[in-house]
């Protein structure tokens, strides 16, 4: 029991030292937003504002387009989760409860193009996009995931399998029910934990996503948020301006806080059914 103990002891304090290293910067962001320009080089640093200030955020607010970025960024998140995580859920459940040829070797071939590293398809979908006259639009950035995500697939393809009995699905056919049905009603129910945490994981890749708006957006009006943020410095509130920008920072992760805080129940709860059952 001392051993045990100890143990505890020891992994309590890693814990707290990794959570102390990884909280710091974001407590040091939401601190600098909140300072005077002189008082951000300040020795020794200051961890609480003084003197304390908010102007920082209705400034930024004024001085860029931010309302802008907002936007862009909420229209690709709601319409690829939307239609992404449907259609990722319909083509789960086709590979987790459908028998079809070749479901074994198509399955591991959309496997097989996780491996492909973006940096290979980049040049050719900006080409391809840019014949489209797509370019310095959202298009690009939302006919894509449309179509569904591999990693979301093969996650509620496991999820389905250790939550949704095959004696259920025979049961719903006896019944009368239909396969468009059967998904509506009780497949699509069971996986709204997983949907939750893909959902939370998908807004946090898609909100977070720099290169592509950065690849694709050229026109201020049309950037996402973190393409905005990054070239505030340039463009809207001079050199150096440093609490302007982590006041930027801070309004920018305000949703993705949000998201993760409302849903991180279902993330728990996705992760040990499959981990239990998958």
């Amino acid at each position: 029991m001392r051993y045990q103990k100890n143990a505890n002891v020891l992994s309590f304090l890693i814990l707290l030292a990794g959570s102390i290293f990884m909280i710091a910067p974001f407590v040091w962001t939401v601190s600098t937003s909140m300072k005077d320009q002189r008082n951000v080089f300040d020795m020794p640093p200051k961890w609480i504002p003084d003197p304390f200030t908010v102007k920082n955020y209705t400034e930024v607010w004024q001085a860029s387009p931010l309302l802008n970025g907002f936007m862009n960024s909420l229209i690709i998140v709601a319409v690829v989760l939307t239609v992404g995580l449907l259609i990722s859920a319909m083509s789960a459940y086709a590979f987790g409860k459908f028998d079809f040829p070749f479901k074994g070797v198509l399955f591991l071939g959309l496997l097989g193009t996780m491996m492909i590293p973006y940096s290979v398809v980049m040049i050719p979908q900006y080409i391809g996009f840019s014949r489209l006259d797509w370019v310095d639009t959202l298009l690009p950035l939302i006919v894509p995931g449309l179509f569904g995500n591999i990693v979301v697939i093969f996650f509620l393809r496991q999820y389905l399998q250790g939550s949704l009995p095959n004696d259920l699905i025979e049961a719903a056919k006896i019944d009368g029910c239909s396969f468009p049905r059967i998904f509506w009603t009780i497949a699509l129910p069971i996986m709204k934990p997983a949907l939750a945490a893909q959902a939370a994981l998908g807004f946090m890749g898609i909100w977070n996503d720099f290169l592509g708006p950065l690849i694709y957006l050229h026109t201020p009006e049309k950037q996402t948020i973190q393409v905005l943020i990054a070239s505030m410095q340039a463009l809207y509130i001079g050199q150096s301006n440093y609490p302007m920008i982590m006041a930027a920072a801070v309004i920018a992760m305000v949703p993705v806080i949000l998201v993760f805080f409302f849903c991180q129940r279902y993330f728990i709860e996705s992760l040990a059914i499959s981990g239990i059952k998958g």
